[in-house]
């Protein structure tokens, strides 16, 4: 079958219009940013009028330089950021700006979620994941206690994306994987947790139907046609949470090929062959965009972060060598690492935990370190340690997923996200984890290549899911270094053990009273 898939990803900066060839090719796309809210600290809104509005501009943009492939369109498939709350009323407007993935407002509906369904194992027990502050139930709890008036307003609740399938469509749906991410949703069976929203006083009713991601949730409606040349009728699929499409669109829907994301945070990710427990809930386990699918998940909090962070903090002149306007700021890093360090970085260690940390140690009081520092360190070692101390604890990340079931090996890295884009930082992932680490094809274009994928298996342009990732193709390859394997594992062992014994200072670090700011 010959025809175009089309993926819209509603991301946090911007939303991102790709248009997908049969053959995986991306022979269109079009970005357009919008801005979000911090009304107060630990807040962060955004008003969903911005989403739809980027939307439109991106479709037309396409539509204005390649209206014949638009008018071919066989499916369109959605991507989102994740946990956001939209409350919309009888009529389906807006209620109040949307309440983003990152906003920290509601550890203590949170924690009152966790007591209602009877702590840790009582929450696993319904929905194999945490209550974490950033997902979608927190934020309705907070709600219905601070804003009743808007509570009551409220007949539906939906994620972001799901919010732009009803606007081009009409109809309100969600489909498994960001559903996933709700913190209201049973896993294991891949449907709504009724007995766990009857413990919250929750209706059911304000909650749209679930799909599976490449179900037709909805069909383009004529005022969409008219504005962007899309044919009225052309079916739109379930989709999925930004989280699990990235990695589908990367091909992981098996077990054995490991993901490794390194964007301001890091994900490291695996596709499962069946249902897989949570022990401990220090993973997140969703449904992923295949039927009968799983994905499971551990967040490590300053990946890329942490590099920007020490490109911020220790930027030097830029009158040096370096500076001839060719390479961008990472790039002379890499090239002062290289020239100036070796693997190891003479046995100097970095914490990356810049932002407390979420796995393997849910804690927001872990600080970052430096650990053997000497007189004979300089820049390039420092710059070094950080990128190895992120994929120390990519590592470490990963070896909690053996609670989850020992057949959870890897013989091959899939890395995407902004560090994917240096071939040092690839290959100390190769070294560290001594596995290949290969770049695909459709890496950069994030969440907007796997909606594509999603909704060209929806619609028939490709027979299965399996087959529309393996279009998918490896751009760069790094082998890992024998040589430097026994170096790594040195460190490894120092680093793995530092957080348990330097987390009581870690506390009382964090507990001290800070001192006035100077300048």
């Amino acid at each position: 079958m010959k025809g175009f898939a089309l993926g819209i990803d509603v991301g946090t900066s911007g939303c991102k219009t790709i248009l997908v060839d049969e053959v995986g090719a991306v022979r269109a796309s079009a970005t357009e940013e919008y801005p979000f809210s911090t009304p107060r600290p630990g807040w962060v809104e955004q008003d969903p009028s911005d989403w739809w509005r980027a939307v439109m501009a991106t479709l037309r943009a396409i539509n204005r330089e390649h209206s014949e492939a638009v008018r071919s369109v066989v499916g369109v498939g959605l991507s989102g950021q994740m946990h956001g709350l939209v409350a919309l009323d009888q009529s389906h407007a807006v209620i109040r700006p949307a309440i983003l993935w990152n906003d920290q407002r509601t550890s203590d509906q949170c924690r009152r979620i966790m007591d209602a369904a009877g702590g840790k194992d009582g929450i696993l027990g319904y929905i194999n994941n945490s209550m974490l502050p950033g997902y979608t139930a927190g934020k309705i709890l907070w709600l219905r206690e601070f804003e009743p008036a808007n509570y009551e307003r409220a007949v539906v609740f939906l994620n972001p994306k799901d919010y732009i399938r009803l606007k081009l469509t009409g109809e309100l749906a969600t489909e498994v994987s960001d559903a996933s991410g709700t913190g209201l949703f049973d896993v294991r069976n891949r449907a709504w947790s009724d007995t766990l929203m009857a413990k919250l006083g929750l209706s059911r009713g304000l909650f749209p139907p679930c799909l599976e991601s490449a179900e037709h949730s909805g069909r383009i409606i004529k005022s969409v046609h008219d504005e962007t040349g899309l044919a009225e009728g052309t079916p739109v699929v379930g989709g999925g949470g930004d989280a699990v499409v990235q990695t589908t669109g990367t091909g992981l829907v098996k077990e054995g090929i490991l993901g490794l994301t390194i964007g301001t945070a890091g994900i490291v990710s695996m596709g499962l062959a069946g249902f897989k427990p949570n022990p401990g809930g220090k993973l997140q386990v969703f449904c992923a965009n295949a039927p009968d699918s799983w994905i499971i998940m551990g967040v490590t909090l300053s990946a890329g972060g942490s590099m920007k962070w020490f490109k911020d903090t220790f930027r030097e002149a830029e009158s040096d060598e370096w500076s001839n306007g060719i390479l961008d700021a990472y790039e002379r890093i890499d090239r002062k690492i290289l020239d100036g360090s070796i693997p190891g970085s003479r046995k100097l260690l970095f914490l990356p935990y810049l932002s407390g940390e979420r796995c393997p140690y849910s804690d927001p009081n872990a600080r970052g370190a430096f650990i053997g520092l000497s007189l004979r360190h300089g820049y390039a070692d420092l710059a070094r340690s950080v990128l190895e101390g992120v994929v120390f604890s990519l590592r470490n990340v990963f070896e909690v997923f053996s609670c989850a079931g020992e057949s959870l090996s890897a013989d091959e890295i899939r890395i995407s996200g902004g560090g994917s884009a240096s071939p040092l930082w690839r290959q100390i992932c190769a070294d560290v984890f001594q596995i290949p680490v290969r770049t695909v094809s459709g890496n950069k274009e994030g969440g907007a290549f796997g909606a594509a994928l999603i909704a060209g298996t929806g619609c028939g342009l490709w027979g299965s899911l399996g087959e529309a990732v393996a279009l998918a193709h490896p751009i760069t390859e790094n082998l890992p270094d024998r040589g430097n394997k026994a170096i790594y594992e040195d460190m490894y062992g120092v680093y793995s053990g530092l957080y348990s014994s330097i987390k009581d200072s870690m506390d009382k670090l964090a507990a001290a009273t800070e001192g006035p700011n100077v300048g």
